[in-house]
This record gives structure tokens, sequence and C-alpha cells, in this order.
């Protein structure tokens, strides 16, 4: 009998032993196999496999699931399998949805009022707030998603939990206010520096500090860069060789401004910059912006709808617009909103019933070269400074500008920071014999400015800056201007709105009552005298409305300044009378009663604002000044005068 070992290795005894011997990998070729045959991944040792892979090798598992998918293997009714060969209890593993839905415990949600969920997250040792449905959110859960699988989570996946996400912020959270660089919680202000850290500056009546984790939650917008860290020790006067002001009471307005914006809450003054070529109105603008809210997008053209323009404010703190060649009535009455603060809703895109909401004031820069602000109602809410060009030989390089304010910039800051925690300490003691539109506005600066100036240098100012801006308004409208010229003898005008229409085109003169600034019917100008009554008053020009005989006739009445009641006014100037130098008050124009300050009960200490101000009257500054009801509402006069026909009549 012959031994089996024999030598032929082509004996196929040998052969089949050594065939059998040979352990094949179930998952080699699994996604060829699947391709041709969609049940081959669910044969038992390809089960067993893929379960030990999913457990030792989550990565290597969701990247041959994939394939599978791909291959035409349902892997829904696999990974049921898979769970079921591993003993996993419910018949299936956890999805990709389960695994994010759990990673996200650790944020912690809420929403703001408006109804966007929003997360706080703890990164690095510091906190960070972003919007659910922002990039910032969805990075960090995909971050979490591979710490925990070494796998990427799906966009169906990541989508899907989004949706659980937010409802979870809406439905089990609370509701929490969410800031754009500026806030402010019991007597304290804060500022959000925009750092890596997310660390702001706390204000109070004591001082500022530099914090980490502030108690109240700020938002990054796109386009946000950071502030410097402020330095003690800084002088405002240094920022004023960077700026080509005029006067010492144009830098006055122009601190006063900075100082507003940052307050948590308006009304914020316009800020209208106006200069020929060449008078740095653009650097002028740029640098406030670096100054107080910095953003890779510094200057802006003006939006072509309101819609814009408050997607811009939801964004930013402070706006900036460059170089503005004419302002629409539309821009001109959401500015004003946006200066004092007001509610805004649009129709969110692609939907038919949800609005997209608004409710907040903003700084505003307007520059340009021609004087952009023509309408009485805007021009009460805004502070006007005149540029002049730079000579050649006083112009420095950009580059060397730039390099030396922002060396400058860290205490310049500090400066602002320090009259501001004085504002806080000062205010609630701080009162004005009478109120400008902008009240809130006045007195903050008025708080403020004794840590930086001798009490009254800003209210001195400040009424100068509106009697010129009386004088531009009245200039630059048409009817008012020839309101004036109607008023000039001194006399009233008695009529309809149709003959006074006639009276004042033959005072205005063919070439500007044919324009397109002119009124085109009775009912335009009365709109028109009714935005012109707040300044004309100012100079001494009443106008009234009231009805008259049994047919109630509607009839306007012009009083001029010689004929009104004796209330103050600043006489007419001519239009050439404008003055470089500092402008002197006039006590008559209901702007220049000198401050006074008492020590009476806090009057503006709520600061538990949370940067959106709400009011009953989205163009009213919180009532602060009765005569603002003035400026569509004219007075009428008592006992009129019964002349029998339009026109003038003499005084008794």
């Amino acid at each position: 009998m012959g031994s089996l070992d024999n030598g032929d290795n082509d004996d196929p005894i040998c052969a089949a032993i050594d065939a059998a011997e040979e352990v094949r990998d179930p998952l080699e070729g699994l996604v060829e196999r699947t391709a041709a045959d969609p049940g081959a991944a669910f044969a038992p040792e390809v089960l067993e496999r893929l379960a030990e892979l999913k457990r030792d090798d989550r990565a290597a598992f969701e990247a041959l699931r994939a394939q599978l998918k791909k291959a035409g293997c349902r892997v829904t009714a696999l990974d049921d399998a898979i769970a079921e060969e591993s003993g996993e209890p419910g018949g299936r593993g956890p999805t990709q949805a389960d695994i994010l839905i759990e990673l996200a415990q650790s944020a912690d949600l809420f929403h703001t009022p408006d109804g966007t969920g929003f997360a706080d997250l703890d990164i690095n040792g510091h906190r960070e707030t972003w919007p659910i449905r922002h990039r910032g959110f969805r990075r960090w859960l995909a971050r979490r998603y591979f710490e925990a699988t070494g796998g990427a989570p799906s966009s169906e996946a990541l989508q899907s939990v989004l949706n659980v996400i937010e409802a979870k912020a809406h439905f089990d959270a609370p509701e929490r206010t969410v800031h754009v660089r500026v806030a402010a919680l019991i007597d304290c202000l804060y500022l959000d520096l925009g750092d890596e850290t997310w660390r702001a500056v706390e204000i109070d009546a004591a001082g500022w500090r530099v914090i980490e984790n502030p108690p109240v939650r700020f938002r990054r917008a796109p386009g946000m860069l950071a502030l410097p860290l402020p330095v003690l020790g800084g002088s405002v006067a240094t920022l004023r060789s960077f700026l080509n002001v005029r006067s010492d009471a144009d830098f006055e307005l122009v601190v006063a401004w900075a100082l507003a914006c940052l307050r948590h809450r308006g009304p914020y003054p316009v800020l209208v910059l106006s200069g020929e070529q060449g008078s740095a109105k653009s650097t002028f603008s740029a640098i406030l912006r670096a100054l107080l809210d910095p953003n890779t997008a510094p200057l802006r053209a003006l939006p072509r709808e309101d819609r814009d323009l408050f997607i811009a404010a939801g964004n930013g703190h402070v706006l900036a617009f460059d170089n503005v060649s004419g302002l629409p009535a539309w821009i001109s009455d959401t500015l004003c909103r946006l200066a004092t603060g007001g509610g805004f809703a649009v129709r969110q895109l692609y939907t038919d019933q949800d609005e997209m909401l608004f409710d907040a004031s903003r700084p505003v820069i307007l520059n340009g070269i021609e004087d952009i602000v023509a309408r009485p109602d805007l021009a009460d809410r805004a502070l006007f400074l005149t540029l002049d060009p730079i000579p050649e030989e006083r112009r420095r390089p950009e580059q060397e500008l730039w390099a030396a304010f922002e060396a400058e910039r860290p205490r310049i800051l500090g400066a602002l920071l320090d009259a501001v925690a004085k504002g806080l300490a000062m205010l609630p003691q701080t009162r004005l014999n009478k109120l400008p539109r902008m009240a809130d506005f006045a007195l903050w600066a008025s708080a403020c400015e004794t840590a930086l100036w001798p009490t009254g240098t800003f209210w001195s100012a400040y009424c100068g800056n509106r009697d010129e801006a009386v004088e531009g308004v009245i200039e630059a409208d048409p009817i008012a201007a020839a309101v004036r010229a109607l008023t000039a003898a001194r006399t009233e005008w008695t009529g309809t709105a149709s003959e006074l229409l006639g009276a004042l085109a033959e005072m205005a003169g063919e070439r500007i009552s044919k324009s397109k600034t002119w009124p085109d019917s009775p009912r335009a100008l009365a709109g028109r005298l009714r935005r012109a009554a707040t300044f004309l008053r100012k100079i001494g020009i009443e106008i009234g409305f009231e009805r008259e005989g049994r047919a109630r006739t509607r009839i306007i009445r012009i009083a001029g300044p010689s004929s009104a009641p004796k209330t103050g006014g600043i006489q007419p100037s001519a239009s050439s009378a404008t003055s470089a130098i500092r402008p002197k008050n006039n006590p008559a124009n209901g702007f220049a009663a000198p401050s006074a300050r008492t020590v009476a009960a806090p009057a503006d200490t709520a600061m538990g604002g949370n940067g959106a101000t709400v009011r009953s009257n989205p163009l009213k500054s919180n009532g602060e000044t009765d005569a603002d009801g003035a400026d569509a509402n004219c007075p009428p006069r008592s006992e009129p005068e019964k002349t029998g026909m339009p026109g003038w009549s003499g005084r008794l």
C-alpha cells in the first residue's frame, strides 16, 4: 500500500484540503456581489463580519455602508439585521440621527422672542452662542459626531436632526435675548469684543473691565471683526488727529455720537457728513466704524429697499453708507424708524404667511457731497457736519494713517469707556431744562461729558448744530423756503390749500414750481406743510389747519414771525449766512436753554432693555418730549380773523 505523501502536488485530494484551509473574508468583493445580488449582504457570515467591523472600526463600517447603499442594498434593513446579529436591543442599532441628537444634549438650547432657536456651546472653556440654523452650530455638531464615530453624518441625517433640535429649543427651552455688539443687564453695559474667546467689556458706574462668559448673550454676524483690547490712560483728544473736523463743537458732537453708540439702546442720531471731494468723508466714516463696530465691509451703498436696510441692521450695530447722492422719501422715513427704534416686518421668502420681524434701533452714518438730508423729520434726528477739503500739504498716506490709528485705537476706546462709566454714574441726576427731539441722546451725552469737558459743552455744540440744521432744511425744501418768503411781510395768510399752492408758486418762480420737487396737488401740499411745520415754527412761522363755515371748508392759516404768538423763534437769515466757526446759540429756537442738573429720582436707570426698543409709536422716542406731537398736528389758531377772501390780512 503506497504512502499518502507521495510528493505528487497535483493530487486532487491534497488540493481540496488546501482550499478548505484557506479562510476568505466575507466582506471581500461584497460591494460587487451586492450589485449583482442585493441579498448578498444579508448572508449570516457577512452579517457577523459587518457587526465586528462596526464595533471595531466605525469609520470603515460607515464607508462600506455608503458603498453598499450605492450598490442597491437596503441599508435600513441591513442595519436592523446587523443589530440583531450583534444582540443589540430593539433589533437595530442607533442611527446617525440618534447619535446626533444624543451628542446635541451637551448644548444649552434656548430661543429668542421672535422664535429663533439658539444654542450655547462650550468651546475650549469659553461659551459661544450660535443660531441652530447657522453653519457654526452645524460644524460643531458634525465635529462631535466625528469624534464619537470617526465618520461623517449624512446631509439628510444632519438636516432632520436640526429640525428636531430647533423644535426642542422653541418648545422645551427658555426664552433669552441675543444682542449684536452692545447689551445691558441691570446696571451694567456690555460691549462684545468679538475675539476668538468671546470676551466682553463690562461697564458700570465704578469703571470697566474685560470679562469672560458675560451674563448676556451675543451673536456673531457675518463680517464682524474684533475690537482691540481697550487700554486705560487714553484720551479722546487723540481721536481728533484722525478726523477732519472743522471745529471744537463738531468734534464734541462726534464724541457724543460715539458715546451713544456704546449704549445698548437708542435713540441714536444719524451722523451726516457732507463736503466736497477730497474732504476725507469716507475715511472719517470708516474710522468711526472701526472704532466702534469693525466689519469686513465697513462702508456700504444705500440699499434699494427697506428690507435690505433692516437685514443689514440685524447683522451689525453701526451702519455706514458711503457716497450718498440723495435720499428717496421711503428711505428717509425708514432711517427715522431706525434712529429712534421701530418695528419692521416683511414676508419671509418662499412663504405665504410667515414674517421676518426686526425691532431695534441702530446708529447710522451718511456721507456725501451734496446736502443729503432734506426732509424735516429725519433732519430733526440728525447731526450735521461739513468737512473742509484737506490741503495737499496736510494729506497723509492712507497706510500711514491707518497704522497710526491702529496703534492708538486701544487707548481711544478705553477713554470712551471711561466716559461711558462716568455717564452711568451721572445719568440718574442729569436734567435738562428743555428736552429736544432726541431727548435720551441729549441726556446721555450730557451725563458722559463730565468725564471729558466742562458741564454744558455738549449742549452748546448741539444747540448750534440744531440752529444750522433748521436753516439748512428750510433752504433745501422749496415749500418751506416759499412759505418763509411769503411771510417776509410779517402778516397773515388765510385760504385753501389750492389757493396757497398758487401763492407759493408765485413766490418760488416757474423753474422751481415746475420741478419734480414741487407738490402736484393741494393734498400733497398739505402733507408737505405738516412735515415742514416743526422747523418753520422754530423760526417763528406758525401754520394752522381748520374748517370754516357750514360747508366745513378746509382752511390753512399762516402767521409770520411778527404776527405769531410770542413763543420765540429765530429770525430768518440769509442763505449765505454760514460760518466755519462755532455757531452761537440762539435762545429763541427752543434748543439753547442752558443745561441744569439736579439730584432727583432716577429717570433713566432702567437698563434691563435688551437692545430692541419697543414703543407704541415707532417714530417717537418714548414720549420724552411733548413737542413731538406737533410734527403732524399743527395747532389751529383760536378766533380766526374773517377776511372774506384768501390771501394777506393786515394785523389789527
